[in-house]
Order: C-alpha cells, then structure tokens, then sequence
C-alpha cells in the first residue's frame, strides 16, 4: 500500500497536477486497487484528529490520484451531510473514471473559498462552481457503475476532486481582479 501523508502528496507546481489524467482499465490491476485503498485509507484517517496528528495527515474531503504522483482517473470523497432530520451521516466515494454528464447552469461557492491538500499557498475567493451536476462512474466502494446527483457541498467537492482529473486546480476559477466579487445568482454555501 502507498503511504500517503504530507510529506508524500505532489505539491503544486509539480507538472503531473496539470496533466489530464490517463482513465483506467478493467479489469482492475492490483496496482489500480492498492492506490485506491491507499486513498481512502488517507482520507478516512484525516478525519480522525489523533490519526491525523500522528501520521501528519492534513484533513481532506477528498484526494484525487495525480496528488500521489499517479496521472489516472481515480478519487476518493468522504463528506458529512446531513439528511432532513438534523442526522449526521457520511457518504463515501472511491471513483474511478468519473465523468460530469450533466449540470446545473445556476452557480455555488463556499463563503470560505476552498483549500487543497496540494497547495500550501493560501488563495482566497470564490470559486464558482456548478451548483447541481449529475456523475457517472464506477464506484470501488459499491463494486458498480453509479450516477451521483449532487448538489451544493458534495457537488462541489466532486467538481474540485474531477478538476485534478483534468489538471484544473481551485484557484484557476477565481475572479482575479476581485476573488470576493459575486450576485445574486451565486449561491453562497456556509
């Protein structure tokens, strides 16, 4: 298994953050499936304040394969959503060869703008993203083809993760004249 901490991940402006990202074949090589499983494991260990502070883990929502050095069409999300109850939950995603099929014309941004596990630089503003977007991938965790319908927080998410994909990082989408700039067609997400 790969060991992935902060000391492994590709920083930016390594060459390979730009590259569009070779897709995968199947069946699934061992290679293919130990990056995988090394990406999930990160992800889900970020999440954990002791693991992460032991392994030097910066907490992620999400890794996407060209941050390891691997140019292919592989990411892995875990996010916390919350269902009309007020119930926490989290969804997870291990894809392979994902795809934006369809989306929203209507525009997001998280108030906050966004990070990335491979860029230390601090660019701050908006990123305008899709607000809803329809994915279709096939999905480790489930064995399967799936289509995601997003929207919001993990629409957003899976737009930055296939952003690497296609060798686009978060701070090519803000406004470079005003990083705040917005209206009123732009849903701000907290």
């Amino acid at each position: 298994m790969h060991k992935i901490n902060m000391d492994t991940i590709v920083q930016d402006p390594n060459p390979v953050l730009r590259q569009k990202a070779k897709p995968v074949s199947f069946p699934l090589q061992s290679e293919d499936i130990e990056t995988i499983e090394s990406m999930l494991k990160y992800v889900r260990d970020s999440r954990v304040d002791e693991l992460a502070e032991k392994y030097n883990l910066q907490p992620a929502n999400g890794i996407a394969a060209p941050q390891i050095g691997i140019s292919k069409q592989m990411t892995v999300i875990v996010i916390e959503d919350e269902d009309k109850d007020g119930n926490y939950f989290e969804i997870e995603y291990a894809l392979i060869n994902p795809r934006i099929v369809s989306h929203a014309v209507r525009k997001a941004a998280l108030s906050y703008g966004e990070g990335c596990l491979s860029i230390q630089k601090v660019y701050e503003g908006l990123v305008p993203r899709s607000q809803r977007i329809k994915v279709e991938a096939y999905d480790y965790l489930r064995g399967e083809n799936v289509t995601i319908v997003a929207k919001d927080f993990l629409a957003i998410v899976l737009q930055h993760e296939i952003d690497h994909l296609n060798g686009v990082l978060f701070y090519d989408h803000i406004n470079k004249q005003d990083p705040w700039a917005h209206d009123d067609k732009l849903k701000i997400i907290e």
